[in-house]
């Protein structure tokens, strides 16, 4: 058949397949992509169309044979290559143009587990998984409401990747919308495997070390930003959703928060923001200490610190600089290594390594100790252990250098730069810089659910309230 050869010139694999069969005098043809379709699906389909008494068109064997399934028939071939391409089954009839896209989509996919990345003791457990499908209605279960809007974008000249963008209508900035979408459609490369490849086309700062776009895997952490007007970014192929806008704020907020009492829940959000601090700031500061200013140290301390690092052949900074590099490289072989070695390779490489080290004269126990808590209180918030690893670093340079006048002005640079930093009409640092004081509630503190009536001042929007009075 005519409808047949010209889709099979379009491709240069034996993967398509294709089949004819005649019903009551009328020639039929069906284009196949076997690995990515449903046989079962295949079969009702060919038995449905030898069943019929009548040769019907596709017009109406869209009505009247495949009435279960889901067809639609186009005379786009492009669109047609793109839904074989998905899986869907081709049906051409003789002597009509185009064709009846009949879906048989059939994909191996892993169930919907908790996220690794984002576990919780309470709360929902569902995380999202490499099928669209499934994390759109995970999040349409969640947004019962006629106001969510899920526009599809097709991205990449090779792997035509489906990528939805999800928004509530009535609360959502459409100055957001508009740019996220416009710049999600100037993107022009060969292939979009994971969300991440979206991340420098929808950021304001590419090169910056600080993150601006919000990711996340699992349903309710989506649903409750998009409820307070950002927009959702999912691609097929990728468990890990984007929000925007996004502030640093964001990182400093767990799902589990708002399912634990706010007393408790607050005390844990003032812990990340200490721990962060002092995992930035520790090992530059105890280099800065033992270099410039020993004065500022207690004499008792300081005769325990003058006994621990007597006959080291390093300085203070080489040797800290070396114990950070040394757990750098052990954390990132744990990860990389198998999971049943990787935390057996972490424990031993730090308590061994560690312990001769100091044994045979080469770093002290305080480094150690210190770098040990910098990088402990590192992971109470895991979406910023990569900007910070590399800030620890250069304060620990700048203060062995300089002292605390030079790590006083790189902490003041580095504010300064961030409050500077503003994507889709949210600061970056809000709500401490602009202060936005009604945004507090849901910050460092975590006020109880009927005081968080109004929706976040950060964050652009065009419904501020969310609950009534």
């Amino acid at each position: 058949m005519k409808q047949l050869d010209i889709i099979t010139e379009k491709f240069q694999s034996e993967s398509v397949v294709t089949r004819e069969l005649t019903v009551v005098d009328k020639k039929y043809g069906l284009v196949i992509f076997p690995d990515l379709s449903d046989a079962s699906t295949i079969r009702a389909i060919v038995v449905a169309l030898e069943a019929q008494r009548v040769p019907f068109p596709l017009d109406k064997i869209k009505t009247e044979v495949l009435f279960e399934c889901e067809c639609e028939k186009n005379d786009s071939l492009e669109e047609c290559i793109r839904g074989l391409l998905s899986g869907d089954v081709l049906l051409a009839a003789e002597d009509e143009d185009g064709y009846l896209i009949i879906n048989a989509r059939s994909y191996t996919t892993r169930g919907v587990v908790e996220p690794p990345t984002e576990t919780v003791m309470r709360g929902p457990r569902e995380g999202f998984i490499e099928d669209l499908k499934t994390n759109l209605s995970l999040l349409e279960r969640r947004l019962k409401t006629p106001d969510l809007k899920v526009e599809k974008i097709q991205i990449g000249r090779r792997t035509d990747t489906t990528v939805a963008v999800c928004y509530l209508s009535s609360v959502a900035s459409p100055k957001v919308v508009k740019k996220i979408k416009k710049r999600l459609n100037q993107i022009d490369i060969d292939g979009i495997v994971d969300s991440h490849y979206l991340v420098p086309y929808l950021e304001e700062k590419p090169l910056s070390m600080f993150s601006q776009v919000g990711v996340s895997e699992k349903p309710d952490v989506v649903a409750a930003k998009i409820l307070e007007g950002r927009v959702g970014i999912f691609v097929d192929g990728s468990p890990m959703a984007l929000t925007l806008p996004f502030i640093m704020a964001e990182d400093f907020q767990s799902a589990e928060d708002y399912y634990l009492r706010p007393t408790y829940a607050s005390f844990v959000r003032v812990l990340r923001y200490v721990g962060l601090i002092l995992a930035t700031l520790l090992p530059a500061l105890y280099v800065a200490l033992q270099n410039f200013h020993y004065k500022l140290i207690p004499v008792r301390f300081m005769i325990t610190l003058m006994s621990a690092i007597k006959g080291l052949p390093l300085s203070p900074q080489s040797e800290t600089l070396f114990v950070l590099l040394l757990f750098e490289i052990i954390r990132e072989a744990s990860v990389r290594m198998p999971r049943a070695v990787g935390m057996a390779m972490s424990i031993v490489g730090a308590l061994v390594l560690g312990e001769t080290a100091v044994n045979a004269g080469i770093i002290s126990s305080p480094a150690v100790m210190v770098t040990a808590l910098s990088s402990i209180a590192l992971f109470t918030v895991p979406n910023q252990i990569g900007t910070m690893s590399i800030l620890r670093l250069g304060y620990t340079i700048i203060a062995g250098l300089t002292g605390l006048f030079g790590l006083t002005l790189s902490v003041l640079f580095t504010l300064h730069y961030i409050c500077a930093m503003n994507a889709y009409g949210a600061p970056y640092l809000a709500p401490f810089a602009p202060m936005v004081y009604t945004d507090f509630k849901d910050t460092i503190d975590r006020a109880p659910l009927p005081d968080m009536a109004m929706r976040p001042d950060s964050i652009p929007n065009i419904n501020r309230r969310r609950q009534a009075k």
